[in-house]
């Protein structure tokens, strides 16, 4: 496409705040170049609307990162490498740390090409929040890490172009139908939790209360409130691991499931599976059981 017109790459440049990490506006207008072209949008398919509806922000710090700037990477590392190991224990269990690990080396940029760092970064395009696309990458490396320990995607006999597009294809249906078994299992596995322990996460997940507020409502402490979600966080997996379990599948094929749930959840979260639920209704429910002498 044409270099981005100055003007709006300028506009752009002053919503994302890039100076911060100092972007120039010729540096994110490239970015946002290589962003318009992801999405295929062009000057006469509304570039303007299509970009200023980016993850801007994120997008500048990204690019700030991308070319080495030390705040930019404190920034980084200090908001969102905690949840980024949440989500890699999540997937990988004790090699979790590895796991997010191995996404900062290729985040920072190991290699150069032409005496440029070749950072993960440059992939980031906006569309989503940062932290959705690092979930999302880090969800895909496990899932290829599990493949290539079990050896599961043979070489194609063709180098040509066909048998590795079918062969990538097959991956990503294979993944869907995965991540489908989770959404299908959790939803069964939420339906049996109990009243107090579904309202605790409708608080938490739903209507975003703090830990405090929950502990108030349940006349219980705020750190007995934490104990109570993540133990139910644990049952759910575990009931979800149960049922795969039981419809045949081994360690590994349940690794990859979760993996691929992770990096297309799709519906397979708490807040969809627990909006249906009336807090009100639930949480007269609770009381009355808790006042129940028997």
């Amino acid at each position: 496409m044409p270099p981005l017109a100055s003007d709006l790459a300028a506009h752009l440049h002053r919503r994302a705040h890039a100076d911060r990490w100092d972007v120039s506006v010729t540096d994110f207008a490239v970015a946002l170049e290589r962003s318009a072209a992801k999405l295929g949008a062009t000057e006469g398919t509304g570039l303007a609307r299509v970009l200023g509806a980016l993850h801007l922000e994120d997008l500048a710090l990204a690019c700030g990162c991308e070319r080495g700037n030390d705040a930019a990477w404190e920034h980084f590392v200090r908001e969102f490498r905690p949840a980024l190991y949440r989500a890699a224990s999540a997937m990988a269990g004790d090699n979790g740390r590895e796991l997010a690990d191995s996404l900062y080396a290729e985040l920072f940029g190991l290699h150069e090409r032409d005496g440029t760092r070749q950072s993960l970064f440059r992939y980031f395009h906006g569309r989503s929040s940062l932290a959705t696309w690092l979930r999302a990458v880090l969800a895909q490396r496990h899932i290829d890490g599990v493949r290539a320990r079990k050896r599961l995607e043979p070489l194609p006999e063709d180098d040509g172009p066909a048998p590795i597009g079918a062969a990538r294809q097959e991956i990503d249906d294979e993944a869907r139908r995965q991540a489908a078994r989770v959404r299908d299992a959790l939803a069964v596995a939420t339906g049996r939790l109990a009243p107090r322990d579904r309202l605790r996460l409708a608080w938490y997940y739903v209507q975003e209360m703090t830990l405090a507020q929950i502990g108030r409502l349940c006349g219980e402490h705020e750190a007995t409130v934490s104990r109570h979600l993540s133990r139910t966080r644990k049952a759910l997996r575990a009931d979800v691991e149960a049922q795969l379990r039981g419809a045949g599948m081994g360690p590994g094929e349940i690794d990859e499931c979760f993996a691929a749930a992770a990096a297309d959840p799709g519906d397979a979260n708490l807040t969809s599976l627990l909006q249906t639920d009336d807090p009100r209704k639930i949480s007269g429910d609770v009381r009355s059981r808790s006042e129940d002498p028997s």
